[in-house]
């Protein structure tokens, strides 16, 4: 499977691309950052983050997306700029039929340092053993879109699985809950 993860942000929105599919080795396809002069428009730079994943998803084609879920930070403004590159990337997927899963920071650094709390270094490290890379990748955003791009494929596989398993317990059809084991 081909994940796009997605780390948001207004100057730098981070985008890596991994194929790779539970239990077998991880390849890095691409990553990198869609920047936008600070000094611009709110509005004007969101069109520039929507026309810098448009080139991504037409050059990669990615199956799936996954973009970090927005935490209330104590700088409204960040979050604000970080949750409408979000909404971008999301739309740019959703305009697409990829399916978007979000996912929480320390979520994907549970799934790949095994430590929620771990810090950047740590994940740009894990990152860089993982994909079997000779060097983090850089900036820091790439290297945390990298890490989207696996917790997904790690994490969200098993999640769309039970999802599925759900859907075919109580979808139509379905046997009576005295009947299922």
């Amino acid at each position: 499977m081909r994940v796009l993860g997605v780390d948001p942000g207004l100057t730098r929105c981070g985008v890596g691309v991994v194929d790779g599919a539970p239990g077998r080795p991880l390849a890095m396809v691409a990553c990198g950052v869609v920047r936008t002069p600070a000094e611009s428009e709110v509005a004007q730079r969101l069109l520039q983050i929507e026309q810098g994943l448009e080139l991504w998803f037409d050059q990669y084609r990615p199956e799936l997306v996954a973009v970090e879920r927005v935490f209330a930070q104590h700088n409204v403004r960040t979050v604000m700029g970080t949750a409408q590159a979000s909404a971008v990337a999301m739309l740019c997927a959703t305009r697409r039929g990829i399916p978007v899963t979000l996912h929480t920071p320390s979520e994907v650094k549970a799934a790949v340092t095994g430590n929620g709390r771990a810090d950047k270094a740590q994940v740009g490290a894990m990152v860089t053993r993982l994909l079997r890379l000779d060097a983090p990748p850089k900036p820091a955003d790439a290297a945390d879109a990298l890490a989207l791009a696996i917790c997904h494929i790690w994490r969200g596989a098993a999640t769309d699985r039970i999802a599925a398993a759900v859907a075919r317990t109580s979808g139509p059809g379905a046997r009576p809950k005295e009947y299922r084991r």
